[in-house]
């Protein structure tokens, strides 16, 4: 393989010593690259991924650009995986059994031993509203004990249907944590899953684990764990489904099983160098694209054709926001007058994973995030449709007045805008935002080949491409020269928004990139739930109306169980000390 660097040279002949103008060519050269079979789909960690970094530091360090970090990079850690240790164990009283053949520990399960007698609990419900009462925990006791669950709920409806909420894995294993349980076995009922088939172990991207060990097991394991009772697990899964109501009952067996994973990690990186600014120097236009992208994709990559083993060469997600950031910083750079504000440009790294480069940045930033003015994001760029020449433009009500501008801007350009004034989203952008930065996010729109392997080269609008990147440079150029204050303004969510879920919220920002046990809040939002209660940015929430939160996860799952009108206590961690407040929601 080419090193980067030679290969850069090569795509580097040729190129001009005045200012250089964003061509379709330069476009297509970097992207052939960046986006190329070799470059094996860009997954943070992986060889390919610090070739491909290199290769943008390499641009920026012969546009003349400042590096900062550590040489032009920013390091940090992600969790690209999860495998199985040494000491994976269970066992029904003499009987073992096989790890990956009978069982198997879920992704998210506590590493812990634990021994002691079985209860089965049905489908693992605690429900309560006024059109549905199922508490497959009221008559049982669980405490001390492995809880046997069955997966699923007794509709199976495709579409969701009633029980949908109730029936995620960790929702169940939380309440049985909540009862008391050692730990819980899942299992597939045939009308369920008629394979079988254990999980496979895959990472879901949330280092948030449980409190307590998960296994799923065979029916076969479980069937064997039944045998006392006389019933089986087919036989119990039609009978709740037929009576539509708890089923639990104590297992006379004696259970000892071990789980034993480990997280995965690897080190990956942001790439950031700084144009300086002749005038102010120390404020900042930000200009950002995420570089990382898939890999050979699989189940848990977030891949939409997860059953394919293909590289994911991303050439439109982001290819062709990485080439775009290149085009703009030489551009900018290049310039026979500097612009009077700074421009700082960034590829980040692990964006596919969670917006993690970006959280990273702005949870460790190499510059003082208050004198950042705008922050410009760029992701799939790529696909300007020819007929439609539609450009979307989000974030323009995050700024007093950055609407008119951006509109303005727009006029007589090749395409049209269709503008969002909302600025959280599911970009690099959202992480600035949450930080009261206003921010431009430019997006030529999804596709059928959006995360799919054949989302390639072959498939990009250059000149489209190129139309958009012209756009950009008249954005990054009034926004690093105009001589108007820009005033951030909330336009929309700082978080998520999951309606459907919820009844109620607590008004707060969850620091999604925190590692910390319970939910570390990177903001609250001023006049809401939280902010009345008395909670701040920086409290690390541990607990809700008298249950443990120990992720996040633990505090969706507690959120949603909460009603109008109610009062909860919420037990946070604020400089080491635990601390309660009384939430009326």
């Amino acid at each position: 393989m080419i090193h980067y660097f030679v290969v850069f040279l090569f795509l580097l002949s040729g190129w001009a010593s005045a200012q250089n103008p964003i061509t379709v060519e330069e476009l297509h050269n970097h992207l052939s690259y960046i986006a190329s079979d070799e470059m094996k789909g860009r997954k943070p960690g992986t060889p390919e991924a610090r070739q491909v970094a290199g290769y943008i530091e390499q641009a920026f360090q012969s546009y003349g650009l400042t590096p900062l970090g550590d040489n032009g990079f920013q390091y940090f850690e992600v969790v690209t995986s999860v495998k199985m240790g040494d000491n994976n164990a269970f066992a029904i009283g003499d009987k073992t059994y096989k790890v990956e053949e009978d069982f198997i520990p879920l992704s998210f399960s506590a590493n812990a031993t634990a021994s002691g007698q079985a209860v089965f609990a049905g489908y693992g419900f605690h429900i309560e509203n006024d059109s549905l009462q199922w508490n497959d925990f009221k008559d049982i006791d669980v405490k001390n004990k492995w809880v046997l669950i069955l997966m699923g709920d007794p509709e199976n409806d495709p579409h969701g249907g009633r029980f949908y909420k109730h029936s995620k894995l960790r929702r169940k294993t939380l309440l049985a944590a909540d009862a008391g349980a050692a730990g819980v076995l899942f299992v597939a009922g045939p009308d369920y899953d008629d394979t079988d088939k254990l999980m496979a172990l895959h990472f879901d991207q949330s280092k948030s684990g449980s409190a307590i060990p998960v296994i799923q097991i065979k029916r076969t394991v479980a069937d064997a764990l039944l045998r006392g009772s006389g019933k089986t697990i087919a036989g119990l899964e039609a009978t709740i489904r037929k009576r539509m109501g708890p089923a639990g009952f104590a297992i006379q067996e004696n259970i000892q099983a071990s789980v034993d994973l480990k997280q995965v990690k690897v080190r990956t990186q942001n790439v950031v160098a700084v144009l300086k600014g002749r005038e102010l120097p120390d404020e900042y236009v930000v200009v950002g694209a995420h570089y990382d992208h898939l890999g050979f994709g699989g189940w848990g990559s977030g891949s939409r054709a997860p059953d394919v083993h293909e590289v994911h060469n991303g050439a439109d997600d982001n290819g062709s926001g990485t080439v775009s950031l290149l085009e703009l910083a030489q551009y900018f750079a290049t310039a026979p007058v500097k612009p009077r504000r700074s421009i700082l440009f960034m590829a980040f790294g692990a964006e596919e994973m969670g917006l993690l480069g970006s959280k990273f940045f702005t949870a460790h930033p190499l510059i003082d995030l208050k004198n950042i003015r705008i922050m410009l994001n760029m992701d799939m760029v790529g696909r300007l449709n020819p007929e439609s020449k539609t450009l979307t433009v989000g974030g323009t009500g995050t700024a007093a007045g950055l609407e008119e501008t951006l509109k303005k801007l727009a006029e007589e350009k090749a395409f049209k805008i269709k503008t969002s004034p909302e600025g959280f989203g599911p970009s690099d952008h959202a992480s600035f935002y949450v930080k009261d930065i206003p921010v431009v996010f430019l997006f030529t729109g999804t596709h059928e080949d959006y995360h799919k392997p054949s989302d390639d080269v072959d498939k990009i609008n250059f000149e489209g491409m190129k139309a958009v990147d012209d756009y950009a440079a008249a954005i990054i150029e009034h926004e690093a020269n105009d001589t108007t204050p820009l005033t951030f303004q909330e336009a929309g969510p700082k978080e998520e928004q999951r309606v459907a879920r919820f009844k109620v919220t607590l008004g707060v920002i969850p620091d999604y990139a925190s590692d910390v046990k319970g939910l570390r809040l990177d903001g609250v939002r001023e006049g809401g739930v939280a902010a009345r209660a008395g909670l701040k940015k920086g409290d690390i929430i541990v607990g809700m109306d008298k249950k443990a939160v120990n992720n996040i996860y633990d505090y969706m799952n507690r959120l949603a169980d909460i009603k109008r009108g109610q009062e909860v206590d919420i037990e946070v961690l604020r400089e080491n000390e635990r601390l309660h407040f009384k939430a009326k929601f």
